[in-house]
């Protein structure tokens, strides 16, 4: 049986928003739990890649409740974080304020569409996206907008569920994907379809290598995969032509 927050084609953003707007209350506990807090270890690895820093501007992408916008502030760079989800932006403003008398620079907050990226082109030093292609009706538009408002030279860093090359453990991380994971959601969150989904869609999405394939036809430099945990998780960097 198909999720109740899996849809393709036009329907893909607002069963996505209707997931996000169930869950946003809870998004970062359950990050937590389900990754048993390795999330931010790979979070870090991302603001390494994209090796932003003062005078620098930042885009990331798919920005959810702020984890990545504000660790870039942290490196002194001028940050702007997107998402489609209102619900999840209000998380992230809140911690936007929250944080806002440390010497963390804030970064701005917007709402808009990952697939038609309200900047003009060759803007930012370097553009993120963690967790946020998969969910898109069309990862490559996303992608393909990420390079368009990237600078010549600019780093593009995508984070997100990998499919292990190895076919015993992909076995082994599907089965936890399909029924640990969807408990962890009903137990703390109360809704074990909108972490079910977490599967779904990766079922669609051609992950680490998909990623890698389509930034070599964008003619990106540098492309690297890095897989985390034999692949469960992965990174995909590369870096836009000067």
């Amino acid at each position: 049986m198909s999720n109740v927050f899996y849809a393709p084609g036009e329907q893909r953003a607002a069963k996505v928003n209707d997931l996000f707007a169930a869950i946003a209350r809870r998004y970062d506990l359950l990050n937590d739990l389900q990754s048993f807090g390795l999330h931010r270890r790979w979070k870090h690895r991302v603001v390494e890649l994209a090796a932003v820093g003062p005078g620098q501007r930042a885009l990331d992408v798919c920005c959810g409740t702020g984890d990545l916008a504000l660790a870039l502030a942290r490196r002194g760079a001028e940050v702007t974080g997107l998402d489609f989800s209102q619900a999840m932006l209000e998380i992230a403003e809140a911690r936007h304020l929250k944080n806002s008398q440390s010497s963390i620079a804030n970064p701005k907050f917007t709402q808009g569409d990952a697939q038609q990226l309200p900047f003009p082109d060759n803007l930012f030093d370097a553009v993120t996206v963690g967790y946020g292609l998969r969910n898109l009706a069309s990862w490559e538009t996303g992608l393909r907008e990420m390079f368009r408002v990237a600078k010549p030279g600019a780093r593009l860093v995508a984070l997100d569920f990998g499919k292990p090359p190895n076919a015993l453990w992909r076995a082994i991380y599907f089965g936890h994907l399909r029924c640990s994971v969807p408990l962890i959601g009903r137990l703390f969150c109360g809704n074990a379809d909108a972490y079910a989904y977490i599967h779904e869609s990766l079922k669609h999405y051609p992950a680490q290598e998909g990623v890698a394939e389509k930034m070599r036809e964008l003619k990106l430099s540098n492309v690297r995969v890095i897989n985390l945990l034999g692949g469960a998780m992965a990174i995909n960097s590369g870096e836009k032509p000067v």
